[in-house]
């Protein structure tokens, strides 16, 4: 067939039809073809779909009559047009499903004609001598699967058919390389689908023929040897036991089905068998035993086989074979550990979905139950799903969850057919979900599948804690998921119970309904939503919100009403709830609350809370229905909240965001297409209708026209990353949401079909413009952007939206700023120049690259010969680098260091839209790879100090040392000097860091870029013909050997893995099985390297070698048998194993050390995934053995070994509240089950410990074993808690409470950890009253380590066992005495203090249970022990002294004893006392905090004259800590509210911390907690001149460059201690004007600070000033950070409008206009060193401050004439500016651009500081303006008129070139805002 392009040639070249009557047809046919066309040329999927979709679409429009009207030679071109379309298609099912419907339509109007050219195309594809090919197969696949017409054909054809693929599968199975590939893969698909599809004539060929077909014979041979193992790929064993079985399903008889099932059953055998189908016998013998063969054929008996020969039994027996014979075979590969176990349990769910279809069959068979309680199949089932519900493997999980639904269906059917009304079964299983602990997964998946059968009031009846124990899951990461689900299936098994199964919703019911949920659930979810605990709030809102209100929507009034938004944590309840309500129901919410909810919304939008103002941001954007009109009052808040919302640090609150303003747009845009369609419907029909839609229509339009002019104004450079992201994410939300671009990568968010219609309505309207040249010139300044999602944002918008090609100016520049990039030293820069050319190309379509690019480079390839000029200069480029640095590599580090080049390359050519392929031929690709080798041996070469050495065989890496003098050596000889032995510097020089980078990042350049080049190569070629060679890929592949092997930065080595695992996994993918030996061949290389002795040492856990083998193992496919990840498993493994020899040096690596390291890396590596946990158990054991090793480095390797080991096979640690314990998710049943070679390693090893611990005479001797500790900690890390039904790990338990005695203290702690998890919940009494009973009574001569151990033991258990369910405790009365009876182990005379502490924390847990005279003995004892004088050290007694403390301090009476006797006690007792208050413990009680506060209190003074720095430290933190905790937030006036100190006392505090703060007397830390401990005391001072030291204090450390510590305490000084200054109730102490000020302009510069929690904490205290303004009734609202700035400056013009210093203020915070020095320091385009200076405060913005300030100083100037001091003032303000502001802007207009982009002005749209000065000139000049307009003194200075015509005019001028100012400037300068 000719190919498509000819075909369209020849259908376009003659006329469809000449009949005049004809013409629309044939208007219609050319607009068809051009479809078929379009869809061609595509290279998207999506695109490819949406051409087809609208062609048959047309070709529908087409009536029969008049397509029978076509001439038949028309008609043939066009069938031959969609035959060809569809072969060129045979990838894309959908495509061709689409192109077979057009052949369908075609087919009625000539069916013999549609049938003849398939015929033909498919007789050529199987009457030919050759094999068939891969293409071959996937026509013939398509034409079965997705052609009607294809199927009849081959319904003639197909013996044709079986016989080809008879004759394939021999050559195939003959070359392991053709097994494994896609062609094998293929060929047993199109076997599966002839037995699929053509089952009535496959049929007679199996089971009507004694002997069989030889084709079909020869087949079946086939697939079985496949299956049996002669193939490793998984996926096609899978496929050939379906087609297997299907063929089997071809059965006309289900008895001889049967028997061919039974007899594939066999396939279980280890020995050859005979497999008997029909008439075809065939021999299998087993290859492997892996369990895929097993796996295979029954996924295909259960996937295929109809019921009827699944029920067959053998002979007369009665036991039929889906349960006789498949389920053994089931049962028996879910018992086995595999590494296929997800698809285990898949067959498991399959079985069980059989048995459930079959169900009614079977008991006709069988005629009994078929689960009885108790019965076998019952057990065995429960037996696998429970063992396996915690499997480590993805997925397992959650199918076996679907299982244990299936086997509660089947039960309860069992029991209604049988009338078994008790069902035990659902009853005792229940019981022991309940007793399972609440942290364990498993628990929740089958108590959801168990709701449906028992209800909702059984199972809380039972099991009371559940609401408890679902909040405690919702705060734990890994638990929430199961929680809301059974939350979920609870409440809606609740509404059925109520409903009566109803799923009617009556409205009068609902709030009733609503009022029965409520009494259950809303205390439970209204404290999961006012929570403190973040990720309870949060997964409660998202996940437990929203399914109530779908299943209660009434349930929003009961909540609503116990909401009070002033209560902290009920306004983002109240937020979360009033989205929810509106998302998932669609009422109206304001009809909720009536008026107060939009005082509500403005609240929470205004809340310095995130999560408060995103729920308000989603409760104002959502709408269940997108054309849901916004109303003016919601598009006013948006206009408001958008812009307080910019600089927001979190992600993802960004993304939030975005989305959140993505929806509001979506209403808009849609709700405003309605109207347009509305207004052409009804035109001037109805004009009161029409109004309306004006209305709405210039609403929206007038809002997106204001959202899309808004991010610009914030693009340039100067501002702050958070705020250029922010408004990059919104542009690209408007940019997607209103304009008509197609993104063909997208399922979802394209533009509607008639978005036209919108868009030129707001053209009409003036408005819309989003592509101008001023804003492209915006984002363009962005592609030189310090970040590299700020560069790739705005390049994504430049690509996607704007005009296809750049104007000739802008290329222009941007080439040649491009160039110089290229070319800098810095990574960063170089990163934007590749970013800028990747744009230019794409943007520059018919322009004159090669002109441009200065060369005379002729392009060969007609693919895309811009692309290809431009990737051929790069590689010239790239040359000349190269040069450059093997002439003078300090000349090429400096201005060609290769890696910019390199970027360049990678951008251009594998990311752009066109394949490398039309891009470049194989001789540039030669050139290409040899500059790549010549270039990495270049710097490996520098590396080494000789480039021989980096060229020979030696796979050895220099040493870090070796490095430094190579480069050393290379800067002395370009120096022209040698290098010298003068002092030595830990700081790299500058020249030595320029080598360095050069060469490190230029190496992981070239491994990223190989790789990625490699991929996409193979990818696009055919296997035929190839662009690269063998030869080439073994180049490849000795670079990256190169790298990975000789070169130790890890940057490199890390950059280059990627690259590498790209590189292999292209050619373990390959068929050619040349190309997929190069990876196995590195590793062998590799694997010898490890095994070969090494003469050097080689840090970094053994350098690049092991991430070169972790990458090879890494590369293989998933759905194979990884034979490389295997042989390297059990090389290491030997190796490792292997014995050290007689004499090793320390200094020398050993093999056995690097094969440890190596097994780490591939135990870490993501790429492995699970598969690494199948050889978990033999290198947990070989870890822990060569923690015995004599070698320190091989014990090193070992325990990172164990480490990682770990943390791999227990999986993530869960997160959740603090305080929660640290084990993981896998109980000890569990983790055994899985890994059960273990559990006798293990506790061989404990019980070794255990025995050797004793000495002959019974005192504990020490013996050190290595591998006891990690032993220990791996069985701690077990979840707790879990019955251990089979008794199998009891054994742990003895030698775990013998460990109590080790004489090491980390082994004692852990062994007690270890107990809890390895004891069962019924064990925990039994253990403490065996523990217990040890306890000596009297003093007498025992083990300290033992006693010590056991108590440990004791509370350990006693801890968990308090905290769970058991009953068991019914007996805790017995160890409550036999505690209370060993009081002698707190007193002096148990001499140990670890001990005494040790009892003491078992008695703290049991204090609820003692007796009041033993609580009171206790206590007296111990404040007798913290008064008695120390006469001499021991070790623990401050810890003791510490948890006597605490004890005593839980009693308030004893805390007032503690008190009293403070001043006598010993300086350590004094610090124990002062450290255990930082510690956080006296916060939790107000009374105890306040006996703690008067003790620090009436001590400060003797505090701070301590000479002991340590002691002055902590009690100035337990001062602060006790006496601002939460002081400010109940009473902004008074922080203590405790009585002040005296007077004079108060003033030396004060003097003392005041004067340690001016002379800087001690660190950071030491000074921020001075002026916190000043600032709580300085409100109750009289004395002013304290308040001017302190402000001075606050002055000098609020700027940037003070330490972080100090600008906190700054913020903090100012919550403490600022509010009550500013407040009216110290007008008595005469707080001046000058006071206030200095306090609001701190808070100014704070509020701009670059640390988070300094602006937070800054804006706390606006919110107390905000508060205390406003009475102060109610608790306070915290405010956001960007609404506090503008209060304080409401503030201070309130207030102090007319002080000396206001003006002052407002203007230190704009910046300087000079602009001569920015146009100086811009023409400046050399980089001065490798690194650019960091800003000292990134986060301020001098451009939005400047905007900020305007309107207040033009306040400030309607004021001119109500104080002459203010005149004055301003008078000699405009009299010093005005000469600058009249320069500057002189120098603007002077400097402005012509009509094409210079150089010189991209520069300036680039530089950092020219926005910023531009804001600070305007923001002066209008003020000027304003004061020239109000006095005529100030005429003489310039014309008012003059001044705004030359503002006016720049203004203009600068807009137009790309410079965008703030709303607020704009306005006040256009005359939009009053001068």
């Amino acid at each position: 067939m000719l190919p498509f392009e000819d075909l369209m040639t020849s259908l376009q070249d003659c006329a469809i039809s000449e009949d005049k009557r004809l013409d629309d047809v044939n208007q219609t046919l050319k607009l068809f073809m051009n479809k078929l066309a379009e869809s061609s040329r595509s290279g998207v999927k999506r695109c490819k779909e949406r051409c087809l979709e609208e062609a048959a679409q047309l070709l529908r429009k087409i009536p029969e009559t008049q397509l029978h009207n076509l001439e038949e030679r028309h008609l043939l071109l066009l069938v031959r047009l969609l035959i060809s379309l569809q072969l060129q298609m045979v990838h894309i099912s959908t495509a061709s499903c689409k192109l077979d419907q057009m052949l369908q339509h075609l087919e009625k109007v000539n069916h013999q004609l549609v049938f003849g050219e398939i015929h033909q195309c498919l007789h050529t594809l199987v009457h030919t001598d050759q094999i068939l090919s891969i293409d071959d197969l996937q026509r013939a696949c398509m034409f079965l699967e997705d052609s009607a017409v294809g199927r009849e054909v081959w319904r003639e054809m197909y013996p044709s058919l079986l016989h080809k693929v008879a004759e394939l599968f021999p050559v195939v199975l003959q070359q392991k390389g053709l097994t494994d590939g896609l062609l094998c893969y293929v060929a047993v698909k199109v076997c599966l689908q002839v037995f699929q599809l053509l089952p009535g004539e496959v049929a007679p060929l199996v089971w009507e023929r004694e002997q069989g077909c030889p084709p079909v014979q020869s087949i079946l041979q086939a697939l079985m040897d496949l299956i049996l193992g002669q193939c490793s790929n998984r996926d096609t064993r899978f496929l050939a036991g379906t087609a297997v079985a299907m063929l089997i399903n071809t059965a006309p008889d289900s008895r001889a089905g049967g028997a061919a099932a039974w007899s594939l059953l066999q396939v279980s055998h280890s020995e050859p068998w005979l497999l008997t189908v029909g008439g075809l016998q065939v021999q299998c013998s087993p290859t492997v035993k892996d369990g895929v063969d097993r796996l295979a054929v029954s996924r295909g008996l259960l996937t295929c086989c109809r019921p009827q020969i699944l029920l067959c039994s053998v002979d007369t027996s009665e036991t039929c074979f889906l349960l006789g014979g498949m389920f053994p075979l089931v049962f028996a590969l879910c018992e086995e550990k595999l590494d296929c176990h997800y698809y285990v349990f898949e067959m498991l769910t399959l079985w069980l979905k059989k048995v459930k279809e079959s169900l009614s069959e079977i008991w006709k068979m069988t005629g009994v139950r078929l689960l009885p309680d108790n019965g076998g199949l019952q057990q065995q089932l429960i037996q696998v799903i429970w063992t396996n519900a915690e499997s480590p493997v993805e997925g397992v999980s959650e199918i076996v969850r679907s299982a244990f639904c299936l086997l509660l269906e089947l039960y309860d059917m069992d029991c209604e057919r049988f009338g078994d009304a008790e069902k035990t079964l659902n009853f005792t299983l229940l019981q022991r979900i309940i007793k399972l602990p609440w942290e364990a997964k498993a628990k929740y998946p089958p108590l959801c599948a168990l709701i449906p059968y028992l209800g909702t009031y059984m199972v809380l009846e039972q099991y009371s804690d559940l609401p408890t124990h679902l909040l405690k899951c919702l705060s734990t990461n890994h638990l929430s998921p199961c929680a809301s689900e059974l939350y979920k299936c609870l409440i809606q098994q609740q509404r059925r119970e109520l409903c009566d199964g109803s799923a009617k919703r009556v409205s009068s019911i609902e709030l009733e309904l609503a009022n029965q949920w409520a009494r259950h659930w809303r205390p439970v979810l209204l404290e999961a939503l006012t929570s403190e605990v973040t990720l309870l709030q949060n997964n409660s809102s998202t996940h437990l919100l929203p399914c109530t209100l779908q299943v209660f929507p009434a349930a929003v009034e009961p909540l609503l009403a116990s909401l009070d938004p002033a209560v902290p944590g009920h306004l983002h309840a109240w937020a979360c709830i009033m989205s929810s309500y509106r998302a998932t129901t669609g009422g109206s919410p304001w009809a909720l609350q009536g008026g107060s909810a939009l005082d509500t919304l403005q609240l929470a939008l205004g809340s310095g809370d995130e999560k408060i103002r995103l729920a308000a941001l989603n409760f104002l954007c959502c709408s269940p229905k997108t054309k849901d009109t916004p109303t003016p009052e919601e598009l006013s808040i948006m206009r408001t909240f958008i812009p307080q919302n910019l600089n927001c640090e979190s992600s993802p609150f960004r993304q939030h965001f975005q989305a959140g303003v993505r929806k509001f747009l979506v209403r808009i845009r849609d709700s405003c297409l309605a109207h347009v369609k509305t207004q052409k419907g009804t035109k001037n029909e109805d004009p009161s209708c029409n109004k309306k839609a004006d209305i709405v229509l210039d609403l929206g339009i007038g809002f997106v026209e204001w959202l899309s002019q808004l991010p610009y104004s914030y693009l340039a450079a100067g501002h702050s990353y958070q705020r250029k992201k922010t408004v990059l994410l919104l542009l690209s939300a408007v940019l997607e949401t209103c304009t008509d671009t197609w993104s063909p990568d997208r399922k979802k968010g394209q533009p509607p079909v008639n978005m036209g219609s919108l868009i030129k309505c707001a053209r009409q309207r003036g408005q819309w413009n989003f592509f101008c040249r001023a804003k492209q010139l915006a984002l363009i300044s962005c592609l030189e952007d310090s970040t590299n999602e700020i560069r790739e944002l705005s390049a994504g918008l430049l690509l996607r939206f704007f005009p296809p090609s750049f104007p000739d100016d802008i290329t222009a520049v941007l080439l040649t700023r491009t160039k110089q990039l290229l070319c800098s030293p810095r990574v960063q820069e170089a990163q934007m120049g590749a970013a800028m050319l990747k744009v230019l190309i794409q943007k520059s379509q018919d322009q004159p690259w090669d002109r441009w690019l200065n060369s005379n480079i002729t392009v060969s390839s007609a693919g895309n010969p811009k692309s290809a000029s431009v990737v051929r200069y790069l590689v010239k480029e790239l040359e000349q680098h190269y040069l450059t640095a093997k002439a003078d590599m300090m000349l090429a580090a400096r201005t060609k260091p290769i890696h910019g080049i390199l970027s360049a390359l990678e951008r251009c050519l594998l990311e752009a839209s066109n394949s490398v392929c039309d891009t470049v031929d194989y001789s540039l690709v030669t050139e290409l790879l040899t500059l790549l080798e010549n270039i990495s041996l270049l710097l490996l070469g520098v590396l080494y100090g000789d480039q021989d050495s980096s060229a020979n065989e030696k796979d050895t890496p220099p040493s870090f040392c070796d490095m430094g003098n190579a480069i050393s050596s290379l800067i002395a000889q370009t120096a022209g000097g040698s290098l010298g032995d003068g002092d030595e510097c830990v700081l790299l020089s500058e020249e030595h860091s320029l080598v360095l980078t050069c060469c490190w990042v230029s190496l992981k350049e070239i491994g990223i870029f190989l790789g990625s080049l490699v991929e996409k190569i193979l990818a696009e070629s055919k296997s035929t013909e190839s662009m690269l060679t063998t030869e080439d890929l073994r180049r490849v592949s000795k670079v990256f050997k190169d790298i990975l092997l000789k070169c130790r930065h890890w940057g490199a080595v890390e950059g280059c893995c990627v690259g590498f695992t790209k590189f292999c996994a292209s050619l373990l993918r390959s068929s050619d099985p040349e190309l997929r030996d190069i990876p196995a061949q590195m590793l062998k290389q590799g694997l010898q390297v490890v095994q070969s002795p090494r003469c050097t040492s080689v840090t970094r856990r053994a350098a690049g070698l092991p991430m070169l083998i972790l990458c090879v193992v890494s590369a293989e496919e998933a759905s194979k048998a990884r034979p490389l990840l295997a042989h390297s498993m059990h090389t290491l493994l030997e190796t490792a194993r292997s014995p050290l020899p007689q004499s090793w040096d320390q200094t020398l690596d050993l093999p056995q050390v690097c094969a440890v390291h190596t097994l780490q890396a591939l135990v870490r590596g993501s790429g492995l995934g699970v598969a690494i946990l199948q050889f978990a158990p033999a290198v947990a054991i070989l870890s822990l053995t060569l923690l015995s090793s004599p070698c320190w480095a091989m014990r090193n390797a070992a325990l990172q070994l164990y480490s990682s080991l770990c943390s791999r096979m227990l999986g993530q640690r869960p997160v959740g509240e603090e305080g929660r314990p640290t084990q993981h998710g896998m109980s000890p049943p569990a983790f055994f089950f899985h890994y059960a070679a273990l559990q006798p390693f293990l506790l061989e090893e404990l019980r070794g410990a255990a025995q050797h611990l004793q000495g002959h005479s019974g005192e504990a001797r020490l013996r050190l074993q290595p591998s006891l500790y990690p032993v220990l900690t791996l069985l701690a890390k077990l979840q707790p808690g879990i019955p251990d039904l089979t008794k199998s790990l009891s054994d742990f338990l003895a030698p775990l409470i013998q460990l109590a005695a080790s004489p090491i203290y980390s082994v004692r702690v852990m062994a007690s950890k270890a107990l809890v998890a390895m004891a069962p919940p019924s064990e925990y009494m039994n253990i403490l009253i065996r523990l217990t009973a040890e306890l000596p009574d009297t003093p007498r001569p025992c083990c300290h380590n033992r006693l010590h151990g056991q108590l440990l033991q004791i509370k350990a258990v006693l801890d968990r066992a308090l905290c769970t369910d058991s009953g068991a405790l019914r007996d805790l009365c017995e160890v409550v005495c036999r505690v209370e009876a060993s009081l002698w182990l707190v007193t002096a005379a148990q001499r140990c203090p670890l001990v005494r502490g040790a009892y003491l924390g078992v008695v703290g847990s049991l204090r609820r249970f003692c007796s009041e005279v033993y609580l009171d003995r206790l206590s007296n004892t111990l404040l007798c022990e913290l008064n008695a004088p120390q006469d001499r050290l021991q070790v623990g007694l401050l810890s003791f002294h510490q948890k006597a403390i605490q004890f005593l301090c839980t009693d308030l009476n004893w805390a007032c004893q503690i008190r009293d006797s403070f001043s006598a006690a010993s300086p350590d007792l004094k610090l124990t006392l002062v450290t255990w208050v930082v510690d956080g413990q006296v916060l939790k009680e107000a009374e105890l905090k306040e006996v703690i506060q008067s003790v620090l209190r009436s001590n400060l003074r003797e505090a701070l004259l301590s000479q002991c720095v340590e002691y002055r430290r902590s009690y100035l933190a337990a001062l602060v800590a006790v006496m601002a905790a939460g002081g400010y937030c109940t009473s902004p006036g008074h922080p203590s509210q405790s009585a002040p100190l005296e007077q004079p006392a108060l003033l030396e505090c004060l003097e003392l911390l005041l004067g340690d703060l001016e002379d800087q007397r001690g660190g950071p830390e030491f000074l921020s907690l001075a002026l916190y401990a000043a600032s709580l005391l300085l409100p109750h001072c009289v004395k002013v001149s304290m308040f001017q030291r302190w402000c001075c204090i606050l002055e000098r450390h609020q700027s940037p460059e003070a330490p972080e510590a100090l600008r906190m305490a700054c913020a903090e000084a100012l919550c403490l201690a600022g509010v009550p200054l500013m407040s009216q109730a110290l007008k008595e102490h005469n707080t001046s004007q000058d006071i206030r000020t200095r306090i609001i302009n701190a808070g100014l510069y704070l509020l701009q600070d670059e640390n988070h929690q300094v602006r937070v904490k800054v804006a706390y205290f606006t919110s107390m000033l905000y508060h205390a303004s406003k009475g102060g009734q109610r608790s306070i609202y915290l405010m956001q950070v960007n609404r506090a700035l503008p209060y304080l400056l409401d503030l201070l013009l309130d207030s102090c409008w007319d002080s000396p210093d206001t003006l002052e203020v407002l203007l230190c915070h704009l910046p300087e206009p000079d602009l001569r020095s920015v146009l100086r320091d811009a023409k400046e385009t050399g980089c001065a060193s490798l690194y650019e200076q960091d800003e000292a405060n990134v986060f301020a913005e001098p451009s939005v401050m400047s905007a900020c300030l305007l309107p207040y100083l033009l306040q400030i100037a309607e004021k001119y004439s109500e104080s002459s001091d203010l005149a004055r003032r301003l008078n000699a303000w405009a009299e010093q500016s005005a000469a600058q502001v009249l320069d500057s802007l002189a120098i603007c207009r002077d400097f402005q651009p012509g009509e094409t982009l210079s150089a010189a002005w991209l520069a300036l749209l680039m530089d950092s500081r020219f926005h910023s000065t531009l804001c600070g000139l305007f923001t002066r000049a209008v003020f000027l303006l304003q004061l020239l307009k109000k006095s005529d003194d100030l005429r003489p200075l310039c014309d008012p008129a003059t001044l705004l015509k030359n503002v006016q005019e720049v203004f203009r001028l600068l807009s137009q070139n790309g410079v965008h100012f703030p709303s607020a400037l704009t306005a006040a300068v256009v005359g939009d805002a009053p001068l």
